[in-house]
């Protein structure tokens, strides 16, 4: 009987060298979602495009999404949370005290029509000042942004997109006297509007129409970096903020979807 014939993976791991195999062993491990170049034993170097996305599955793009029906796709500047109603159903990988925390969150849920997506938003701010990079040649202000899509997966259809229709309101607002921008100490001398988050804004029944509309903006205005581009959004889903990109640092936003 003829041994068994190599499968494409074996082939390629047992080209490489032992510290070829312990990076990829460990790179698909990890989930190192990069390209590697690998030493291989004919004394050559190849350059294998998506390596670990083809051999062990683990990319950006390849996240495990989970199996509702729902589909989420979101891109915060810096930071969101999502709740289904009451229920808290994703928060940003990526912590808020990080300060270039740029990154795409694809995962799914399950809900029933109609129902109420809450989100909090937040951009990075060093203190309440709401200044970052401070003390260095960098201080200053930063800005914000957001854009979200929601695939209903039985149908295919985009059922939710943010945009101007989502009703937001400020919680931190600061500074709201911008010329503090570069003072040596922001903390004392920009000013700033702070308030609490209210215990039952998630309810289906909570009144937002002191709630401003959000305002919609252009990738030049947000300049959206890193994990924007993962995402093929569809054209009604919108970059959003609330008025104001740079002073307007914690957002509540709250949209119902009813289905089509």
């Amino acid at each position: 009987m003829e041994p068994p014939a190599e499968s494409s993976h074996d082939l390629l791991v047992s080209a490489l060298t032992p510290v070829g195999q312990w990076r990829f062993k460990h790179g698909c491990q990890r989930g190192w979602p990069t390209l590697y170049l690998f030493e291989v034993n004919v004394k050559i170097a190849l350059l294998v495009p998506l390596l670990l996305t083809t051999l062990c599955g683990c990319s950006s793009e390849s996240q495990d999404i989970g199996t509702g029906q729902f589909k989420a796709e979101v891109w915060a500047d810096n930071w969101f949370s999502m709740a289904v109603g009451e229920k808290a159903t994703k928060e940003d990988s990526v912590s808020i005290t990080t300060e270039r925390s740029f990154n795409a969150e694809i995962f799914s849920f399950d809900a029933t029509y109609p129902f109420v997506l809450n989100f909090v938003l937040k951009d990075y701010k060093e203190n309440d000042s709401g200044l970052e990079y401070i003390g260095t040649d960098k201080q200053q202000m930063g800005d914000g942004g957001f854009i979200a899509q929601i695939t209903d997966t039985v149908t295919g259809d985009v059922v939710a997109a943010s945009s101007s229709s989502w009703k937001c309101t400020v919680i931190h607002k600061a500074p709201t006297n911008k010329t503090c921008e570069k003072d040596a100490d922001p903390a004392k001398t920009c000013l700033s509007v702070i308030t609490e988050e209210p215990s039952d804004w998630k309810t289906a029944g909570y009144d937002i129409s002191g709630w401003e509309s959000a305002k919609e903006y252009t990738e030049a205005d947000v300049s959206p970096k890193e994990g924007y581009d993962e995402v093929s959004w569809d054209s009604s889903a919108k970059l959003i903020w609330t008025s104001d990109l740079e002073s307007d640092n914690t957002l509540l936003c709250k949209v119902t979807i009813a289905g089509k």
